[in-house]
């Protein structure tokens, strides 16, 4: 009793008897302090609780006192009370159990006070979620202060995730469309209590349940609703000493609300997601898109033809804040209705068949939804006169700005106000010197020191909350089976590709490079990164990498079906196979060369780098290695060398011209060609003049028995589309053949999904 910890004793900590948690003074900024408990022995301190997180105390006379009267107080300097347990029993002592809950005991062992009963981000194993309990997620990454996310017990009695922004509020998780008995919820339980136990099982009164992907005793754990709004269950690796996912709510991050803020647009990539702002709106702060972006033009009131246009959107979706709805109605009335009513910003109409209008007020919780079938498409309403180029669009990545939380409270006393004043004007101008000093020192280091070693930061944040992750040489060896020749799945001129089963029995695709070994470290992950953060229904995904002394590994996701070239000569594949694979291997290049973070060509398009999925979907792969093996690539610039296979390579190559998107759609071009004809690439000089004779013969329609390879059966519409497109697409002059955009949109236009 009377006993105090000290923020200027770094040793004044209590720790658990198992020596798992800590408790004591953490930093979380320049002069700024918080009491806080803690898994011990980690480098990034992971905090699992906080008293008062909203008010952060100074660096010098802060302390944690257990008084005489059985109140534990924490005081700021030594002048004011932030934060008490308000308990009264004399009697009691403190203490930090092996399951991180700090306890006030009194003598006959009773619980006076607990910090299990009041959590703030984070439930660890055995701690009781109840009724008046909830988990609030931190400000952003930098910044511990409650934030806009929570995790509570709703009035329903079933566990929501709540929204609750500087101007609305809303239910994101579950669904907020779903009534509970479709969300897999019970509300005839008014017990509201839920629990992770020490195996990894959650078990929730509202029949809400999830197990970790590792369950079973043994890892430490802890389940934390992250700044990002996601609720995630996390496993401590006893060997790496880093967290990892094994469970989380919400898959599709976008889906949660207010994540780019107003009017702005969410994107999924591998690490979570990043914000965009549509034509015709810019941000409101590009280093923070959690608030929106701002919209460039005026509309008028009343909006008539004259006055006012649509902006169209496609593949994306505003969820709420509607100012009517109205069912089977025509495009041509959703878009009149919203022009006459002043309060309608944009008009949402379904493109499924049931013709469902949706007249928006507002334009929040956007995001991308390129797996929309048919889908929805928005009209905005924009003036008459304003231009909207598609380029306008720009990606921003939706990292919150570092936050230095530096105390601004004076802390002056009665006895010696101006000898005090004066101190603190000094120590003032010291800590601006020194503030300054060290962002200067701070700018050099990343400049000159960073770049002769790995980027820590990056490395840790590429793998957690994320699939991508950085695997050791002998995981990845272990996975080969020492790079057992039987499992190998692949060769090409960057690598050799194995079938690998990881340590969570998912199948994996391992290529070892070849060409990049003396490439330095900071330099491959660098690139690696850049290429983790491309993510498409019809991309490869990445899952991760391996940079180990002189090797250098990339894991993707393992494809079923293998290759296209695997399955060209397949009668699985039918003509309604076909298409579709033509149709997304379209789409996923079109991402690379007009919607990714940067600038990517893919350089070797061939049949042997489009996989197949277990539904025979088209997954392109191999693409940005360029990136890997020449970094002096750009959109107008040479390369240091010929990339590509013989047969599927752009004149521009041979011709020395500028290498540009176009000598993919060159190769895509060829690869549907053969996907038609089912003759080989290896006669590239005979394929396409054969192909162009035979049209110029006379129709497609009359010619295709003799163009297409008659084994499969054919529906002729379609194979009339893919042999018109195909050609455009291998046009000798580069500036004659389509964009990949342009090649989806003749295909889509084509079955149906285009507009009429």
């Amino acid at each position: 009793m009377g006993k105090s910890l000290a923020v200027e004793r770094p040793n004044d900590t209590l720790v658990s008897n198992d020596g798992t948690f800590a408790a004591g003074f953490h930093n979380v900024g320049d002069n700024a302090y918080i009491f806080a408990v803690w898994f011990a022995g980690l480098n990034d301190s992971t905090v699992v609780w906080t008293a008062n997180r909203d008010y952060l105390v100074n660096g010098r006379r802060s302390h944690l006192t257990l008084q005489t009267d059985g109140n534990l107080v924490l005081s700021d300097a030594g002048v004011s009370t932030v934060w008490s347990t308000n308990s009264t029993d004399s009697t009691v002592s403190m203490g930090l159990s092996d399951t991180g809950n700090l306890m006030l005991k009194n003598t006959n062992g009773v619980i006076v006070w607990q910090s299990f009963d009041h959590p703030t981000d984070t439930l660890l194993p055995n701690q009781p979620l109840t009724r008046s309990i909830k988990l609030v997620s931190w400000q952003n990454q930098y910044d511990i202060s409650s934030g806009s996310y929570s995790l509570f017990f709703d009035n329903d009695n079933t566990l929501k995730l709540l929204y609750k922004g500087p101007d609305v509020s809303s239910i994101y998780w579950p669904e907020p469309w779903l009534v509970s008995w479709e969300a897999g919820r019970s509300t005839y339980n008014n017990s509201c209590n839920a629990v992770l136990d020490v195996s990894g099982s959650f078990l929730s009164s509202d029949q809400f349940q999830f197990s970790a992907s590792d369950r079973g005793l043994g890892p430490k754990r802890r389940l934390t609703l992250d700044y990002d709004g996601n609720l995630r269950l996390y496993s401590l690796d006893v060997t790496s000493r880093m967290w990892s996912v094994t469970w989380q709510a919400i898959v599709e991050t976008c889906k949660i609300h207010g994540a780019c803020g107003p009017n702005a647009l969410c994107n999924e990539i591998p690490q979570g997601r990043i914000c965009s702002c549509p034509p015709g709106f810019v941000a409101t702060d590009p280093s923070d898109m959690s608030k929106g972006c701002n919209q460039t033009f005026t509309v008028s009131c009343p909006a008539t033809r004259n006055n006012t246009k649509f902006l169209k959107l496609t593949q994306v979706d505003f969820y709420g804040y509607d100012l009517n709805y109205t069912a089977r109605t025509s495009r041509r009335n959703c878009k009149h209705s919203c022009l006459r009513s002043c309060n309608c910003k944009a008009a949402m109409y379904r493109e499924d068949g049931t013709g469902n209008c949706y007249q928006k007020a507002l334009l929040l919780n956007g995001r991308h939804s390129p797996n929309s079938k048919g889908g929805t498409t928005y009209y905005i309403k924009i003036p008459k006169d304003f231009n909207s180029p598609e380029d306008q669009e720009k990606k921003i990545a939706g990292c919150p700005p570092i936050v230095v939380r530096q105390l601004s409270r004076d802390y002056s006393s009665k006895r010696n106000e101006n000898q005090t004043s004066l101190r603190y004007l000094l120590y003032f101008v010291s800590v601006f010197g020194g503030v300054e000093f060290t962002c200067i020192a701070i700018g050099l280091w990343f400049f000159y020191g960073e770049r002769d070693k790995p980027n820590a930061y990056v490395l840790h944040h590429l793998s957690e909350a994320s699939i991508f992750r950085r695997f050791t040489y002998n995981v990845l060896k272990k996975a080969t089976g020492n790079f057992d020749e039987e499992n190998v799945i692949g060769r090409g001129g960057t690598g050799v590709v194995y079938k690998g089963v990881l340590s969570d029995k998912r199948k994996a695709a391992i290529k070892r490079l070849d060409g990049v070994q003396q490439q330095g470290e900071e330099e491959f992950l660098s690139e690696v990164s850049m290429l983790g953060r491309i993510y498409h229904m019809n991309l490869i995904q990445m899952w991760g990498f391996c940079a180990q002394g002189k090797h250098r590994l990339l894991v993707y996701e393992y494809a079923e079906h293998g290759s296209l070239a695997d399955n060209i000569s397949s009668e699985g594949l039918d003509w309604e196979k076909r298409f579709d694979i033509a149709v997304g291997t379209a789409r996923g290049l079109a991402y690379l060369h007009e919607e990714c973070l940067e600038w990517v060509l893919h350089l070797d398009v061939k049949p042997q780098n489009i996989l197949l999925d277990e539904k025979y979907q088209p997954r392109v792969a191999d693409f940005g290695l360029s990136k890997l093996l020449d970094r002096r690539v750009g959109p107008t610039k040479n390369f240091s060398r010929v990339r590509g296979t013989r047969g599927y390579m752009a004149p521009e190559w041979i011709m020395n011209r500028p290498i540009t998107s176009k000598v993919d759609v060159y190769s895509y071009g060829i690869v549907v060609l053969e996907m038609v004809t089912g003759k080989s690439h290896l006669e590239p000089e005979l394929l396409v003049p054969w192909v162009r004779e035979m049209v110029s013969g006379g129709t497609i329609e009359t010619e295709i028995e003799e163009i297409v390879d008659p084994r499969f059966g054919y529906n002729v519409a379609k194979i009339e589309q893919l042999i018109k497109v195909a050609l455009l697409c291998v046009d000798e002059e580069m500036n004659a053949r389509p964009t990949m955009a342009q090649v989806v949109e003749m295909l889509l236009l084509h079955r149906g999904e285009g507009e009429q």
